[in-house]
């Protein structure tokens, strides 16, 4: 009797011990784009400008986070970049609520969609 009961805890903990989701699921690769070019450019262009003024990179301050405006956009045509330069050097109000955007016209729309590559390159 002893012997069954020592077998029947010796194959619980095995069994439990192989159930481990993380050794049986392929774990999510994260990566890391702050040596990507765009990146790079983006986030030098976002020093330089007043951007950091309404917006944060994670938590929302007068305007959406960067991380929201990229998981908003991922997955979209690769025309957005060029559509959300053109809301930074026009401005805007109501995609993201009541608070108006202030308009950039003195921005290159080179700069803005290299603004707008980096906060893409946000997302989670």
């Amino acid at each position: 009797m002893r012997k069954i009961i020592l077998s029947l805890v010796v194959l619980a903990a095995l069994t439990g011990c192989g159930s481990n989701s993380s050794t049986t699921e392929k774990k999510e690769e994260v990566k890391d784009n702050t040596k990507h070019p765009d990146y790079i450019k983006g986030l030098a262009l976002i020093g330089k400008s007043d951007c950091l003024t309404c917006h944060k990179v994670d938590e929302m301050h007068t305007g959406p986070s960067y991380r929201d405006v990229a998981n908003r956009y991922a997955g979209a045509s690769d025309t957005v970049a060029a559509y959300l330069a053109g809301k930074i050097i026009a401005g805007g109000k109501g995609v993201w609520g009541e608070a108006f955007m202030t308009p950039h016209p003195a921005l290159s729309k080179e700069d803005a969609e290299a603004m707008v590559k980096y906060i893409l390159l946000l997302k989670k």
